[in-house]
C-alpha cells in the first residue's frame, strides 16, 4: 500500500492580512477563488460573514421561487368570462368617448355623435369633413344640460353645449384664419359644474394655460324656451352641420338683448332657431393667462433692499427667482461645473442633439379648502371653484391661482401664483378626487404625497423603490355613490381611509393606502415576463369597492378585487372581435359606474368598412355584482366623497353632545385651581403637592 508523506511541514500563516497574496500566484489568483479578492476580514469574522450571506442568498431564492407559482396557480384557475350586454355601431373610427348620465359621447374621425345608453341609438351628432376629435372632457350642468370640450387631430380646442337631443357649438378656443400661425391645444380640462375652462396652449417655442370663466347661468336662461320649442315641433332636426358660418364673437351682453323667446316655431324651422340660438350664446370669457415659467438667471438687484421692493410686498417665495446671485458667481461655478466633469458633457453633446421643446403642464380645479388661503371678503360657494394648480414638466414646484383676480388685472398680463408648494425633485403627475378633498402628487424621483385639502395637512408620504417611474397616479373610489334618498351619515368614521393607484412604465400596478391609523403600500401587479401581459391601463368604478379594471396588452380586460390580489372575472368580445389598439384601448366607465363602455374592432378577413362597435357590459346583469352590493351594504358610509364643508358639519354635530360633560367638569377644575392658587398665597404649595400626589397615582 503506498504512503505519501509530505516532504516539508505545512505552514501556518501569521495572523495578518498584509502581503497575503505572493508575487507569484498573483496571476492565478481570481481562477482560484475570485470572492476572496474581496475578503479583508480575519477569521473567524470572514466564514461568518460567507455564511451570511449564503443564508441571505438561499432566503431570497425561496422568496422568488414563490412568485411563479402563484402566477402559475392564478393562470390555472379559469375566470368567468362575460360577453358584452349589448352593442351599438358608430360611423367612422371612433378615438375617445365618454359616458355621464344615460349618454355616452364619441368622438370620432368625421366628428361628434352622442348616443344613449339604454336605447343603444345615437341621439344627435355634429359632422364636419376630414376632423377627428381625439380628446373629450364631459361636465354636467344639471336639468339634462351638459358641456362638452373637444380637441381635434390639427390641435383646435371647441366647447359643445349639450340640451335635450340637441348639440350647439359654443366657440373655438385657438382657430385661426392663417394655419401657420395656429396655436396647438395639447391639453384641456372643465371643472365639476362646468363653472371654468382651462386649455393648455403651445406656440412654436412657448406654452401657456389660458383659463375660461363660462356663463352658464345665461346659456341657461337663453335655452328655455328652445327646450320646448324641440320637443313641440315635429319637424325637429337634430343634426348639425360643422359647414355653418363661424359664430360672431361678442363679448358684450348689450348685444345679445335680441330674445329668443319672441321667435316662434310657426316662422322658422327647428334648425333655424338651433342656429339662432347658436349665435346668441354668450362666449366664455377669458380669466387669466398663465405662461410657462422662466429658467431661473442672475439676479439684477444690487442689494436685499430692492430685491424686497421689487417682490410685491414679499408673498412670492419658492420660486426661487428673487435672489442675489450674481452674474459673474453664475459663470464662475459653470466654469467649475465644465472643468469637473468635461470628458461626460462631450460624449452626452455627442448621443444627443438638444432641441427646445415647449414644456408640458399638468392642471386642476380645486373647491375651497384649508390650504387655499381665500379671504373672509371673498364668500365661497361650496360647489364652485377657487382655484386651480399647475405644474410644468421639469419644475419642483406646484403653483396654486386664485380665480377671483384683482378688477384692475388684465387677462394677457402674467399673473403670479398665490401659494407655491416646492418639493426636492420635479413634478411628473397629480390628481384631485373628485371632490376636492384630497390632492396627490408624484415626483420623478419616486416620492409620493396624499394631501388631505379639509384639513390642511398630508396625510401621507411613500416613496417607491429604486427602478420604479411612475406613468399615472388615480384615486380609488371609497364607497358607492349614496343614492339620492339615503341621507349621509352623520358620523364620521374613523376608518376612512383612501386608496391611490399607481400605474409604472415597467407594467407593476402598485396600491397605497393613507388613513388616520394606516398607511401600506401593496404590489398589486409584478413586471411580466412576456409583453402581451403588460398593464396598458387601469380604472376603477363607483359600484365597485375595492376593485379595479386592468387592461392587458393582448386585449383581455380583467376585474382585480385589490383587497386579495384575485381577478374575479374577465370582460371579453365576440369571437369575430377584438380590442381596438390594445396598447391604448378606448374606453369608459359611466359616473354611476353600472356598465363599461369599450371600443372593438371586427377581425374576420371580410372586407373593411367605415363601421366600427362599441360593446356595452353591463355590470348589473353579471353575478358578481350581488358581492358588491352585499359589501356596500355591511360598510359604513364615509365622509371622504363629501365637500369639506358637509364633513366640517359633521364633525361639529358629532363634537356638540360633549359640550354638556365638558359644561359639567367646568366647576370642578375652576375650584380646584382656586384652591390651589389660595394654598400657593399661603406658602403652602408643597402640602398641596404632598396631598395631590396620591389622588393622582390612584388615578393612573
Amino acid at each position: 500500500m503506498p504512503l505519501f508523506i509530505r516532504k516539508q511541514p505545512l505552514e501556518i500563516p501569521p495572523p495578518t492580512e498584509k502581503d497575503w497574496i505572493r508575487k507569484d500566484e498573483e496571476e492565478d489568483f481570481f481562477l482560484k477563488d475570485p470572492d476572496e479578492i474581496l475578503d479583508s476580514l480575519p477569521q473567524p469574522f470572514r466564514m461568518i460573514n460567507k455564511m451570511v450571506n449564503l443564508l441571505l442568498e438561499r432566503t431570497w431564492e425561496i422568496i422568488e421561487g414563490k412568485h411563479p407559482l402563484q402566477e402559475m396557480k392564478q393562470q390555472n384557475v379559469e375566470l368567468p368570462q362575460y360577453q358584452p350586454s349589448a352593442k351599438f355601431q358608430v360611423v367612422g373610427r371612433a378615438n375617445c368617448m365618454v359616458a355621464s348620465g344615460e349618454f355616452i359621447f364619441i368622438g370620432l374621425s368625421t366628428g361628434l355623435s352622442v348616443f344613449s345608453i339604454v336605447m343603444c341609438e345615437k341621439l344627435c351628432t355634429w359632422e364636419a369633413a376630414k376632423l377627428e376629435i381625439c380628446t373629450i372632457q364631459v361636465s354636467n350642468f344639471g336639468s339634462g344640460s351638459y358641456l362638452l370640450g373637444t380637441v381635434d387631430e390639427m390641435g383646435f380646442a371647441r366647447l359643445f353645449y349639450f340640451f335635450k337631443e340637441n348639440l350647439l357649438c359654443i366657440k373655438a378656443i385657438n382657430e385661426a384664419e392663417d394655419i401657420s400661425k395656429r396655436n396647438a391645444c395639447v391639453a384641456l380640462e372643465l371643472s365639476r359644474g362646468a363653472d371654468y375652462a382651462g386649455f393648455l396652449l403651445q406656440g412654436n417655442s412657448e406654452s401657456w394655460l389660458e383659463i375660461y370663466r363660462l356663463p352658464k347661468d345665461s346659456w341657461l336662461k337663453e335655452t328655455e324656451h328652445i327646450q320646448t320649442v324641440a320637443v313641440t315641433t315635429p319637424g325637429n332636426i337634430k343634426e348639425v352641420k360643422a359647414s355653418q358660418p363661424s359664430l360672431p364673437e361678442k363679448a358684450g351682453v348689450e348685444k345679445k338683448s335680441v330674445d329668443i323667446q319672441g321667435l316662434g316655431a310657426e316662422d322658422m324651422d327647428s334648425q333655424q332657431l338651433l342656429s339662432r340660438l347658436e349665435s346668441k350664446l354668450i362666449p366664455p370669457v377669458l380669466l387669466l393667462k398663465v405662461r410657462s415659467p422662466k429658467p431661473i438667471a442672475a439676479s439684477p438687484f444690487k442689494n436685499p433692499f430692492e430685491a424686497l421692493m421689487k417682490s410685491d410686498d414679499g408673498v412670492l417665495i419658492g420660486l426661487g427667482h428673487n435672489h442675489l446671485i450674481k452674474e459673474s458667481q453664475c459663470e464662475q461655478q459653470e466654469e467649475i461645473f465644465k472643468s469637473t466633469f468635461q470628458q461626460y458633457l462631450e460624449t452626452e453633446n455627442e448621443l444627443e442633439i438638444k432641441e427646445e421643446k415647449p414644456s408640458h403642464a399638468m392642471f386642476h380645479f380645486h373647491l375651497p379648502g384649508r390650504t387655499l388661503p381665500v379671504g373672509t371678503e371673498i364668500r365661497a360657494e361650496p360647489e364652485v371653484p377657487v382655484a386651480f394648480s399647475v405644474h410644468w414638466s421639469g419644475s419642483h414646484n406646484l403653483c396654486f391661482y386664485l380665480l377671483s383676480r384683482p378688477p384692475k388685472e388684465k387677462a394677457d398680463s402674467d399673473p403670479k401664483p398665490d401659494v407655491v408648494w416646492p418639493s426636492a425633485s420635479p413634478i411628473a403627475c397629480s390628481t384631485v378626487t373628485l371632490c376636492s378633498s384630497y390632492l396627490a402628487f408624484a415626483c420623478e424621483d419616486g416620492t409620493i404625497t396624499v394631501w388631505d385639502k379639509s384639513l390642511g395637512f398630508p396625510l401621507s408620504v411613500t416613496i417607491l423603490p429604486d427602478g420604479y417611474v411612475i406613468r399615472s397616479i388615480q384615486f380609488m373610489p371609497s364607497s358607492p355613490p349614496p343614492s339620492e334618498k339615503t341621507p349621509c351619515s352623520s358620523k364620521v368614521s374613523s376608518s376612512t381611509k383612501v386608496k391611490l393607484l399607481v400605474l409604472c412604465t415597467d407594467g407593476s400596478l402598485h396600491l397605497i393606502t393613507s388613513g388616520a391609523k394606516e398607511f401600506n403600500t401593496k404590489l398589486l401587479g409584478h413586471r411580466p415576463e412576456t409583453p402581451s401581459q403588460t398593464i396598458s391601463a387601469v380604472t376603477t368604478s363607483p359600484s365597485l369597492p375595492d376593485a379595479v379594471l386592468v387592461f392587458f396588452w393582448d386585449g383581455t380586460v380583467n376585474l382585480m378585487d385589490t383587497t386579495t390580489q384575485d381577478n374575479i372575472c374577465q370582460f371579453i368580445t365576440p369571437p369575430s372581435y377584438k380590442v381596438a389598439s390594445s396598447w391604448q384601448p378606448v374606453f369608459s366607465v359611466d359616473t354611476q359606474g353600472q356598465c363599461l363602455i369599450l371600443r372593438g374592432v371586427n377581425q374576420s378577413g371580410g372586407a373593411k368598412t367605415e363601421m366600427e362597435t362599441i360593446f356595452l357590459f353591463d355590470f348589473k346583469s353579471y353575478p358578481f355584482m350581488e358581492t358588491f352590493t352585499l359589501k356596500a351594504e355591511h360598510q359604513p358610509n364615509p365622509t371622504a366623497d363629501l365637500p369639506w364643508d358637509r364633513r366640517c358639519d359633521i364633525f361639529l354635530k358629532d363634537s356638540l353632545p360633549r359640550l354638556s360633560t365638558i359644561s359639567q367638569q367646568m366647576p370642578e377644575c375652576w375650584s380646584q385651581l382656586q384652591n390651589y392658587a389660595a394654598a400657593l398665597t399661603r406658602g403652602e404649595s408643597g402640602e398641596v403637592v404632598k396631598q395631590q400626589e396620591p389622588r393622582g397615582a390612584e388615578d393612573a
